[in-house]
């Protein structure tokens, strides 16, 4: 193992961190940046993406300045961690451990503004024990609550944050001791990475929350056994096998981490068309408006009675009477007329279905989806959605 390997290895689940940090950033701001408690959540994201950036500018530049950065930063975590718990748990925190934290958020701010030489290791031990004593105040809350004044939702949602707590405290501990205890690299990336991903899962429900963990397990099982392969193969000294586990770890749970966050917006984007549908509007126009600016039919093309005054009127309505969501595939179920029709409609606007949305006028919506996309909800949403145009366009008449 080359001896810039703990630093190396050390920027690399800084960066690890600072990515689920933000993808995280990024789907609870597009949820309601404005909401109450995203705020507080907000708050303690960027406070320990924060910490995570200096950390990571300590590795690159080895100026004295980001490591005051990171002793700034990791000062904030446990009033940031209690604003979250308050939000939570929709109650105010005890006084005492208001004014605990609030006087030692104070002086260890301004603590990290003194060079290193005149106040470590003291300053590090004393900052050990105040994020320690914090979270631990934010979890004797959660333990104390009152489960019956909040919501399942809700209990779901402090319940996961204690279980993230338990993984934390240990491992932000090990950061402060890692020369003491012989750790090679500063492994709280890790807790935070698991915090992410327990984080994005918080709108799903209880199975999905379960086997969310059961993977977890999973990952650090699968991390621990390439690790030991790779120690016994290379082969690699204690050292070496712990920055090799931390990274893969690191690697993999970043991994789910993206995953996990596409899936949610392709879950987002899957329901766009039912909140269209669920918003109530009374006017086939407006419906249309929208219903062009949802990702599914993103590109859909309006096609009035004058675009097709080169085709036969009752030809049309008799194909749509018979099949109001028509597929390009149907032309060949199709026969004489009908099928023509249909390979003109769907050659001319570059379409794979085309939906009637109004008998009179005539009036059809050409969309382009590709087949990869057209999944059994997607069609059965395009239906729906064929389906209130007509009513709409009913109500109109």
């Amino acid at each position: 193992m080359i001896a810039a390997a703990p630093a190396m290895a050390n920027l690399f689940l800084s960066v690890a961190a600072l990515t689920g940090l933000a993808v995280l950033h990024g789907v609870v701001a597009g949820r309601g940046r404005f909401d109450p408690l995203n705020r507080r959540f907000l708050i303690g994201l960027r406070v320990t993406m924060l910490l995570f950036a200096g950390r990571a500018l300590v590795g690159l530049t080895g100026v004295e300045a980001f490591r005051n950065l990171v002793l700034f930063a990791a000062a904030l975590v446990p009033i940031a961690v209690l604003i979250l718990t308050e939000g939570l748990l929709r109650r105010h925190a005890p006084p005492w451990i208001k004014a605990g934290i609030g006087v030692g958020t104070l002086v260890f701010a301004l603590a990290a503004l003194v060079p290193a030489s005149l106040a470590d290791p003291l300053r590090l031990y004393a900052l050990l024990a105040f994020q320690i004593g914090g979270l631990m105040a934010a979890g004797l809350l959660v333990v104390t609550r009152d489960k019956a004044s909040l919501s399942a939702q809700e209990n779901r949602a402090v319940e996961r944050l204690g279980l993230s707590l338990i993984l934390l405290i240990p491992l932000a501990a090990a950061d402060f001791l890692t020369s003491d205890i012989g750790l090679p690299v500063q492994v709280s990336a890790l807790a935070v990475l698991f915090l992410c991903w327990l984080a994005l899962s918080l709108g799903r429900d209880e199975a999905r929350h379960r086997g969310a963990l059961a993977s977890f397990v999973a990952v650090v099982l699968a991390g621990g056994l390439v690790a030991a392969a790779l120690a016994f193969i290379v082969p690699l000294d204690m050292d070496g096998t712990i920055i090799t586990a931390a990274l893969i770890l690191a690697a993999m749970l970043v991994a789910v981490i993206l995953n996990d966050a596409r899936a949610l917006r392709g879950e987002e984007q899957t329901l766009s068309l039912l909140h269209l549908l669920a918003d109530g509007r009374d006017d086939l126009p407006g419906f249309l408006r929208g219903l062009q600016g949802q990702p599914l039919v993103e590109g859909a093309v309006l096609v009035g009675a004058d675009d097709l005054a080169d085709l036969d009127t009752a030809v049309l309505d008799a194909l749509f009477d018979a099949r109001p969501v028509l597929r390009r595939t149907d032309a060949g179920r199709a026969s004489g007329d009908e099928s023509d029709h249909i390979a003109h409609l769907f050659d001319r606007f570059a379409a794979t279905h085309v939906i009637r949305a109004s008998r009179a006028p005539l009036t059809l919506l050409a969309l382009s989806m590709p087949a990869i996309a057209a999944s059994p909800r997607a069609e059965l949403e395009l239906r729906a959605v064929q389906h209130m145009a007509s009513l709409l366009s009913e109500r109109r008449g």
